[in-house]
Parts: C-alpha cells; sequence; structure tokens
C-alpha cells in the first residue's frame, strides 16, 4: 500500500528494508467503541486498489489453525475426557467445513508429556498442580485410548495433523541456570509413539519439536509459557539443532517412504536472529520443513489497551519488522525450509475477555494473515481451536466466534499466490489481493478500521497491461461483507452480507453466500466492517 508518507510502514514482499516513520499519537479516546479516528478522516473516500508485479511468486498455504489442549492453564488437558468427548462430538462439523483444516496437538505442556506406549511409560500419572513443576504442573500421560479417539476424528474430518513433541524428555536442568536444560533429546518415547501411529494407519502431517522461550533475555512477554507459577525452560540452539537433526533421522527410519514422511518443524518459540540463525546452521540442509515461531504481538489479555490495540494500524505495523527478518533468516540460513508462524493468539494468557472472541479481534487477525503472507510466510496458526478467550470456537457452547467464519472465507477465497496491493488512502483502510483460489481471477480482502469513514474501492492493474478494462470483465463480483450485530465492534455474533451467521438445526456451518455485483461499480467498505471479494474478470497475469 502507499499512503501518505507520514502515516505509513511499507510491506515489501522482497529483501528491501521497512521504512518506518513517526506513529501518530494514541487514538483519539481509549473507550473502545467511543474511538474517534484522526483528522484526515471524512465521511466518504473515493480510492483506487492498484495491482502490481511484486510479490507474484510468494505463496502462502492454507489457513492453519491451532487446537491445543494440553495448556492446563487455559485450555483443557488430555485428561480432561469429558470436555474432549464433548469436543469430538461438537467439532467435527466444524473442523470439516475447512476441508482440509491444519490442527496441532502441543501447547505449553506438551514437554511435560508421557506417551504411554509399551515400556517406554511405565507409570501414566495426571497433569497436577505442582508448585516447582514446569509452569506450575506436574507431568501428565497421554493415554493410546485417547490417541486412537483424536485420530479417529482427524480422519473423519480430513485434517492435517502436527503433532508437538515432548522435547524435554531426558533432559536435565543446568546447575548453574534454572532455566537451562540440558543433554540430548532422549527419543525412545517419541519413537514409540511414532511406531504406534505408523502400526495403526494414522496419517500425521508434521512432528514439532518443543515449546521453548529461546532466549529470555530478548525476548519474554508469555506468560503462561514462560513466567507466573511456572518455570520457563529453553534450550541452546545448538542442542536444538543437533535434536532437530535426530528428529528428522527418526521419521526418515519409521518412515521409510519419502512420499509418507510427515514434515519436521521447529523451534517453536519467539523469534532471536542469532538463535533461530544458528539453529538452522547447526541443523543444515533438508532437516527443517518448517521454521516456526509464535506471536503475541498484543501483549496480555487483561491489557485494558486491548480493545485499542487492534483497531491501531499503527501499532499493527509494528509486528512487520519480525515477519520480514524471520523471512531473511529463512533465505540466507535455510531456503529450503519455510516461514511459519507456528502459534499466535494475538493476546497471551488466553487472550482478552472481551476483545478475543469478538468481531474486532478480525481486525487483528485477518491483518496478520495477510500482512505474513506478504512476507512469504508459508502457515499461520491461530491459537486456539477451542479453549480460552481467543478461541475460535465457543468453549461452552461450540458456537463458532467471528474469528472462525473470517478463517473459513480466508481458507476458501484467498490462493496461494500473493499480488503486490497498493493504495493512497487513509491508513484505516487495510487492503490484501491474492490469486483466487478456485476460480481464475483474483481475491481481495479489504479492512476498514475507522468508525466513521466510507471506502470506495476500485481495483486496477498498475502496470496498465490491459487498457480499457479499468477493472474486472464480465462476470458480476463476488462480495461478503462481515459486520457485527447492532454495529457493536465488541459483539460475538457476526453478519454476513447483513444476516447473522447461526449454526443450521442439524449444527452445520451456514452457506456463506456473496453477494453479486455488477463489475463497474466500486466495492463500499463501510466503517467497522471486513469485505472479502473474488473478481472473476479481474486479468491478473500472475494467475493466468
Amino acid at each position: 500500500m502507499v499512503l501518505p508518507k507520514s502515516e505509513f510502514i511499507s510491506y515489501p514482499s522482497d529483501n528491501h528494508s521497512i521504512t518506518r516513520t513517526p506513529q501518530a499519537g494514541p487514538l483519539g479516546t481509549k473507550t473502545g467503541r467511543n474511538r474517534t479516528d484522526r483528522p484526515w478522516t471524512m465521511d466518504k473516500m473515493v480510492k483506487e486498489l492498484s495491482l502490481g508485479r511484486a510479490g507474484l511468486s510468494l505463496e502462502f498455504s492454507r489457513t492453519f489453525i491451532i487446537w491445543s489442549n494440553l495448556n492446563l492453564t487455559h485450555g483443557h488437558p488430555f485428561n480432561d475426557s469429558s470436555f474432549l468427548l464433548k469436543s469430538f462430538k461438537f467439532c467435527g462439523k466444524k473442523i470439516a467445513a475447512f476441508n482440509p483444516l491444519r490442527l496441532r496437538i502441543g501447547g505449553s505442556l506438551q514437554d511435560q508429556v508421557v506417551y504411554n506406549v509399551r515400556a517406554s511409560a511405565n507409570k501414566c500419572p495426571h497433569f497436577k498442580k505442582k508448585k516447582d513443576g514446569l509452569f506450575g504442573f506436574s507431568k501428565g500421560c497421554l493415554h493410546m485410548k485417547r490417541w486412537d479417539k483424536i485420530n479417529k476424528l482427524f480422519k473423519e474430518t480430513g485434517v492435517l495433523h502436527t503433532f508437538g513433541f515432548n522435547a524435554l524428555y531426558g533432559r536435565k536442568k543446568s546447575e548453574d541456570d534454572n532455566s537451562l536444560w540440558e543433554g540430548d533429546w532422549d527419543l525412545q518415547n517419541a519413537r514409540d509413539l511414532m511406531e504406534y501411529t505408523v502400526s495403526k494407519g494414522y496419517k500425521i502431517d508434521s512432528y514439532e519439536l518443543g515449546f521453548f522461550a529461546h532466549n529470555c533475555s530478548t525476548y519474554c512477554p508469555l506468560g503462561n509459557e514462560l513466567s507466573g507459577s511456572g518455570v520457563s525452560a529453553r534450550l541452546e540452539a545448538e542442542q536444538y539443532g543437533k535434536d532437530i537433526v535426530a528428529l528428522k533421522n527418526l521419521v526418515k527410519e519409521v518412515y521409510p517412504d519419502p512420499k509418507d514422511q510427515p514434515k519436521v518443524l521447529g523451534p517453536a518459540g519467539f523469534y532471536d536472529e542469532k538463535w533461530f540463525n544458528t539453529f538452522l546452521q547447526v541443523s543444515g540442509p533438508g532437516v527443517v520443513d518448517g521454521l516456526t515461531h509464535h506471536v503475541y504481538n498484543l501483549g496480555a489479555g487483561v491489557d485494558s489497551n486491548l480493545i485499542n490495540k487492534v483497531q491501531d494500524p499503527f501499532f499493527l505495523d509494528q509486528i512487520a519488522q519480525t515477519f520480514k527478518d524471520i523471512s531473511t533468516t529463512v533465505k540466507e540460513f535455510g531456503p529450503w525450509s519455510g516461514a511459519w508462524v507456528g502459534e499466535s493468539g494475538g493476546a497471551y494468557n488466553s487472550g482478552g475477555k472481551d476483545v478475543s472472541h469478538t468481531f474486532v479481534n478480525g481486525f487483528w487477525y485477518l491483518d496478520q494473515l495477510g500482512m505474513t503472507s506478504t512476507f512469504n510466510h508459508k502457515v499461520y496458526c491461530r491459537q486456539a481451536f477451542i479453549g480460552g478467550n481467543y478461541a475460535l470456537l465457543n468453549t461452552t457452547t461450540f458456537i463458532p466466534n467471528p474469528d472462525y467464519y473470517g478463517a473459513l472465507l480466508w481458507h476458501r477465497l484467498m490462493g496461494k499466490n500473493v499480488l503486490s496491493t497498493n493504495h493512497d488512502s487513509s491508513p484505516y483502510l487495510r487492503a490484501y489481493s491474492h490469486c483466487s483460489k478456485n476460480s481464475h481471477g483474483i481475491a481481495v480482502l479489504l479492512i476498514n478500521m475507522s468508525n466513521s469513514t466510507t471506502f470506495e474501492v476500485s481495483v486496477v492493474d498498475d502496470l496498465n497491461l490491459y487498457p480499457g478494462l479499468h477493472s474486472e470483465d464480465g462476470e458480476q463480483r463476488e462480495e461478503y461483507h462481515l459486520t457485527p450485530k447492532d454495529g457493536n465492534i465488541q459483539s460475538d455474533v457476526l453478519l454476513l452480507n447483513g444476516t447473522p451467521l447461526k449454526l443450521t438445526e442439524s449444527l452445520n456451518i451456514p452457506a456463506l453466500n456473496p453477494e453479486l455485483v455488477d463489475p463497474p461499480t466500486p466495492i463500499t467498505v463501510a466503517p467497522d466492517s471486513i469485505v472479502f471479494a473474488t473478481l472473476k474478470g479481474f486479468k491478473a497475469p500472475a494467475c493466468a
């Protein structure tokens, strides 16, 4: 996007530096819904969205959403059978709607879990609160009956399954540093689970090792992972690199056919340039398939300013540098790999109770999907599918929250090829475009964070490759306008083209039907709204 120089941070898709300019002051008021926009806001703005060549080679994978049942403090453990059984009963159709959905089994307590397979796990304890335990809990156990039920659900719903191994197994704490764990990873318990999984014919898309804060002195904001009543854990990059090689070799041994081998992911923590670079150098070529990093850029869920952060484009821009830097790390030290956001819930410690499950959180979430795609991230893993304030499903009723439908529309409409997208309007209008996923033409995402300005948006090709075609040709445009019930941005009821989205009587996801619009008409983006649009007649060379 190209905005006034005093107002904008650019998102280059190549390796150029990010240009930051002085940020404007805080939003007009700190009362969320009563927020006022900046002086340049007018009642209606008519702007052109320009599509160029930059970024045409980028690919962005299907939406990756995390289901983290190992997080005892804000979710539910494997030994909570009543919750799991209820989850399996009511979540199946919500999972199947993505066809397929990536789900990750992992979280803060995955490094406390032993797998009850053969003789490698003689005891199979339940999680219990333990004052001096990691994150305040004792070790817990995954029974194979539970593993069977999980895989049965995933098979029935077509899930792409990522599983996070216990990376502390066999290690000991350093005598000099209470947070540092030393020694080689003992992979025997992981081997037993992997061999059991293969013997049952269960399909695993990828295995991930670890869940650590690598460099607490650099960045340690995530309370439920690194602080509170528990004890944080970390590994040195050199040790972690050796262990990820051991996991890769184990995968090759247990899955001898290369076509069946699950991907190997890591290191699953907050980005630190030196640590990540060393990790890739030690592990070497062809080992790490997905370089996973975690993002909680909104801060604490209890922050009273959270409602303003998710509406402030200047605040949301700040994380762009991290996405660019990790893309650079992949390019320079691990080009065989790909950047993945392995976990992101926006606000840590379960999210904000009045924000993270409501409409307004979609400003942050969908902006993150668009932004990471421009920095060549392959997968974005949302915390969480169920459990906590930031869940995509209501933890009590299992009714989808607004971000569920935002994720589903992104998944269905936005293809893998990413287009450079520019406009010269207010920074409160975010715009992203991809090749359309299941049809010709392009798909556009427009996010209006202003509460008083309507934008009329036309889409043009800034290369002028097709003179005479201002935007679209022939087929009607498909538009999906998302707004909150009664105009309340903190509502958890989402309207699609003015109609509330509700489950059907059989608890199926409702049809997400677009509004059909004649091509010459600009796209109207109302205040506090999100619009997806499919432009089937738009001739983008990258989408041919």
